[in-house]
This record gives structure tokens, C-alpha cells and sequence, in this order.
């Protein structure tokens, strides 16, 4: 089980870094009352701001069910003002139904993307960080007991260990080796089954994303050059972002743009994700995961794409701290499991090879 408590703390000291007279805004749904209510006693006890902004978790299902033209096409302004003046914030996914949006308009998902795209970016602009907290519908969607997700999503946190802000110092030392070694890289190459991509990264910085954004991470990333992926790849892990399930989407790129799209599942989602505007046919960033703690797929993206030997690119909008120059709404993680008969090179040297990187 998950020490509430323990957890709270993490958040705190190694994600928000929580300062007095801070205001952080803390949104979830209320199947996380648990960690949010270690979260603010956490936070008064730091002498900072707690905001939480709490809902049902059904309530993003009837937003789409009855939203019209103008809510999905505009934000609300203190939605904005609000994001623009919190000096930080954190959201912990603690969904009822994975599955909730899955007979909603795709485009009209989009739209509303579309229309939050400067709240999303003032978010982004200060200090943040993204967690999850289980929840039986969670445990259900990883095809585990609720009491065994339990554990497994601690163990990607390092909350089993004495020390969990330590083991993240010590996974970011780790990561950091890795991203000296692929500073001065100039083309990276992956290749899987019916996958075969070349991306230029050469200028570009690589991130080592050590949780103090997601939690939990585990990853360095980088913002490939707009223009340079070219051949084709296979994501072989399912993604349900937003709650619709999209499974085996192959993708073709020409001059850093997809040329061609296909899944097995989910199709409209990915069409209508390409369509959402002129940034979304393009890469906004390439990832490596690395967190041992999580060795196998769950469903959620935000773990799944931190899973040791695997690879995932983002549709859309790029971080610019990178260097990524791309503009979308759109950031869809797709990931790409390089365990079995995988290779991901630099310049021609083997990084990662079977999911196990090389020295």
C-alpha cells in the first residue's frame, strides 16, 4: 500500500519544492482525498498556500456530453488568471472509469485542447508536476489487484525504499551519465520490429527528467529537429489518452511530418489528433525511460512511458527547453518497447540494446 503521508512529502520536497507563502494549486479528482488530504497538511506545514481545485470524477464526461460551441471553444478567464499567478501546481490523476470518454467526439476533444492551449502553457510556465494516485479502475486497466497496483505504483515512486528523495538523487545521477553521453549526438536511430526511424537531435539538449515534473519519472528527453524524422515506426505499447484506448499505431514520417497513420484501435482519436492544427503532424519530443521500478505496461501513459528499455516520441508540442521549436495543443506521448530485439543508436554506436543500455 501507498503511505499517504510518505507520498505527500515527495511531492513537497522533491517535485513542488514548496516554500513559504507559496501558492500551489493541487488538482485531482476526490477518489484522491487520501494524498490530497496529506498534501495540504503538508503544505500549511511548510507555511505555504494549498489551493485545491477538487471534482468528481465525472466530470469531464459531462463537460463533452453537454458543452457547446463556446465552451469548447474558449477557456474561462479565471481558469487562465489563475494559472498565470499560482507560483506552482500539481495534478494526481485518480480516475473512476479509464474508459470514460471513449464514445466522445474526437474533434471535439481537440477543439476544447485548442481552446486551453494558453492555460496549459502558463501551467507550464512555473514550477509543476503530475502524479497519479490508485484507483481500482487504474488496478483494473493494469489487469492487476488493486492491493498488488498498489504496490507496484509505489515501487515506481521509490516509496519502498528508507529514503525516497535520495534513490531520485541517485536515479538522477544515473540519468545524467546519459545525458552527457548523447549531448553531442548529431542523428538517433531506432529500430524494432517493423520499425525503422532516423531523427536528427544534433543542437538540441537533452533533459534529465528526474521527478521533478512527473512523478514517477525516470527518462531523459530531448526536442528532435522538426524537420529531420524520416521512415517508419510501430508503437507497440497502448496509449489511452484522455481515456479512449488507441492500440498499434504505425506511423510514417517524410522531412519530420507524418505522411502516413494507421491503428488498430482508435483511429478517429489519431486522425483527429493529427488534424487538431499544423503542429500536431510533427515531433515535439523523444524519450528514453529508465525507471527499473516499472517493468511492465499499465495503460497510463505517465508511467508506461518511464518503463526501463523503452523509447517514446511526442505528436505535437515541443519543451522549450530543449530547443524544440514545435507549437501545438497536441503532446501525445506513443511509446515503443525496444526489449525484445530493439536497438536504439547515436551516430552509429549502440545506446540501448534488447531494452538494456550499453557502456
Amino acid at each position: 500500500m501507498i503511505d499517504a503521508d510518505a507520498f505527500a512529502a515527495l511531492l513537497c520536497e522533491w517535485c513542488l519544492q514548496a516554500r513559504a507563502r507559496e501558492q500551489i494549486l493541487i488538482n485531482s479528482s476526490t477518489l484522491a482525498l487520501p494524498l490530497v488530504r496529506s498534501l495540504h497538511r503538508a503544505l500549511l506545514d511548510r507555511e505555504a498556500w494549498p489551493l485545491l481545485r477538487l471534482a468528481p470524477p465525472w466530470l469531464a464526461e459531462d463537460f463533452y456530453r453537454h458543452a457547446g460551441d463556446e465552451q469548447l471553444d474558449n477557456a474561462p478567464a479565471i481558469e487562465l488568471l489563475e494559472a498565470q499567478h499560482a507560483d506552482a501546481s500539481v495534478r494526481i490523476d485518480a480516475p473512476a472509469n479509464v474508459r470514460a470518454l471513449a464514445g466522445t467526439d474526437p474533434v471535439a476533444i481537440s477543439r476544447a485542447a485548442r481552446a486551453r492551449a494558453a492555460v496549459r502553457e502558463a501551467r507550464l510556465a512555473r514550477r509543476w508536476s503530475t502524479t497519479l494516485w490508485p484507483t481500482p479502475a487504474l488496478a483494473q486497466q493494469a489487469a492487476m489487484s488493486e492491493a498488488d497496483y498498489a504496490d507496484f505504483v509505489a515501487r515506481a515512486l521509490f516509496l519502498d525504499t528508507s529514503d525516497p528523495v535520495h534513490a531520485w538523487q541517485e536515479l538522477s545521477t544515473h540519468q545524467q551519465h546519459l545525458v552527457e553521453r548523447l549531448a553531442d549526438a548529431r542523428e538517433v536511430r531506432i529500430e524494432a520490429e517493423h520499425t525503422d526511424l532516423r531523427l536528427r537531435v544534433d543542437g538540441r539538449i537533452w533533459i534529465n527528467s528526474d521527478g521533478r515534473r512527473n512523478m514517477p519519472s525516470g527518462e531523459v528527453f530531448t526536442g528532435p529537429l522538426e524537420d529531420s524524422a524520416h521512415g517508419s515506426i510501430r508503437f507497440s505499447v497502448p496509449s489511452s489518452p484522455g481515456g479512449v484506448e488507441v492500440s498499434g499505431v504505425e506511423l510514417r514520417f517524410e522531412q519530420g511530418e507524418v505522411v502516413a497513420a494507421r491503428a488498430a484501435t482508435g483511429r478517429g482519436y489519431l486522425e483527429a489528433a493529427l488534424a487538431t492544427d499544423g503542429g500536431a503532424r510533427r515531433l515535439g519530443e523523444l524519450g528514453l525511460g529508465t525507471n527499473r521500478g516499472i517493468d511492465r505496461a499499465t495503460g497510463s501513459i505517465l508511467l508506461d512511458e518511464k518503463i526501463a528499455g523503452t523509447v517514446h516520441l511526442a505528436l505535437g508540442r515541443s519543451y522549450p527547453e530543449t530547443g524544440g521549436v514545435n507549437v501545438s495543443a497536441v503532446h501525445w506521448d506513443l511509446i515503443c518497447d525496444l526489449r525484445n530485439g530493439g536497438r536504439l543508436s547515436a551516430d552509429g554506436e549502440t545506446i540501448s540494446q534488447d531494452g538494456s543500455f550499453v557502456e
